[in-house]
């Protein structure tokens, strides 16, 4: 079981695993959140208790520095440059990428993330591998490399898949679609040759048919598209899952969460993400979204037999003493 403690009641699904001083905004109430209603004892105990196979762990990541986000702090309009399209990683942001990959093995995440998504853009599939892809490929193993030599004209080395988890590619988590061409994607043939071992096949079209020159999506629908993402996750067996992402993304959709909680507990989940930053989250299955069974429970009763709890004995016995 999972027991989730604060001093107001968590009624959202989200549950935190780092802390945040920023502040956040609320525009979106998710249409699948579904609230509990526990007794007063559990109100004043701050506690509300999960079966454990109705969590999953997400461990959210936004892309490493690229080389639209310093030309976009210098002059905004920037953002709309073709010369930023499908932008790639600084040398910083690759030397964050290493920073995270260092605390990612030290604090054991590297051996218990059994699936990576990403975003299909090329700073998010570079940070994802950087951080949870295997070491430099220094000999041929006949293994296809998460990534290959110098991508994006990065002068990285290829990076194996080797004793790492797999890797998807999933549209869903996206960056705010339109108008700023460094959101929009190469075609996944590039894609496919750029990184061998991660997997496109959940991606219908070839070229980008999301993404229009002229209409940038609201931030209302960037959050309705986060939430459809949390809850394709459910159809997912994995429960412990690196999401690597962006800042808007990450943004629009957690803003949804968290609402009824204590501030604090709400900054931690929907501030914005500094580049390269983790965020480790619980999410709940309350509304029976996901359908897998538990694979610790254990019935009870093997052999049968006699097991009727001692207080609910002493009632019983209670009781026929009365009725004598």
């Amino acid at each position: 079981m999972l027991i989730i403690r604060d001093p107001i009641l968590l009624n959202s699904i989200f549950v935190p695993g780092s802390i945040s001083k920023r502040g956040c905004a609320s525009p979106l109430s998710p249409p699948f959140l579904c609230f509990s209603y526990p007794s007063d004892m559990d109100t004043a105990a701050g506690q509300i208790l999960y079966p454990l196979h109705r969590c999953k762990t997400l461990h959210l990541v936004r892309h490493a520095q690229g080389f639209h986000n310093v030309e976009g702090d210098k002059d905004f309009e920037a953002y709309k440059s073709y010369d930023l399209f499908d932008a790639n990683l600084t040398p910083l942001g690759w030397k964050q990428v290493e920073n995270l990959k260092g605390h990612v093995k030290a604090s054991g995440l590297s051996k218990t993330i059994e699936l990576v998504i990403v975003s299909p853009l090329l700073r998010t599939m570079q940070t994802a591998v950087g951080v949870f892809g295997g070491e430099t490929c220094t000999d041929e193993t006949g293994v296809p490399p998460l990534m290959n030599n110098d991508v994006g004209d990065s002068g990285r080395p290829a990076i194996s898949s080797l004793n790492a988890p797999p890797f998807i590619a999933v549209e869903l988590c996206r960056e705010h679609l339109g108008v700023h061409p460094c959101d929009k994607r190469r075609s996944i043939t590039d894609y496919r040759h750029m990184f061998p071992a991660i997997d496109f096949s959940l991606i219908e079209n070839d070229e980008d048919i999301l993404w229009k020159p002229d209409i940038r999506e609201k931030n209302e629908e960037v959050a309705a598209r986060g939430l459809k993402f949390l809850e394709w996750l459910w159809t997912r067996k994995e429960k412990e899952i690196a999401v690597v992402t962006h800042s808007g993304f990450l943004f629009h959709s957690l803003s949804a969460f968290g609402n009824d909680c204590h501030p604090t507990v709400k900054s931690e989940i929907c501030t914005h993400f500094a580049n390269c930053e983790l965020r480790s989250m619980v999410v709940v299955d309350k509304g029976m979204i996901g359908s897998d069974e538990s694979s610790t429970n254990y019935p009870g009763k093997i052999p049968f037999g006699l097991d009727l709890p001692s207080d609910v004995a002493d009632e019983k016995h209670a009781g026929n003493g009365l009725a004598n």
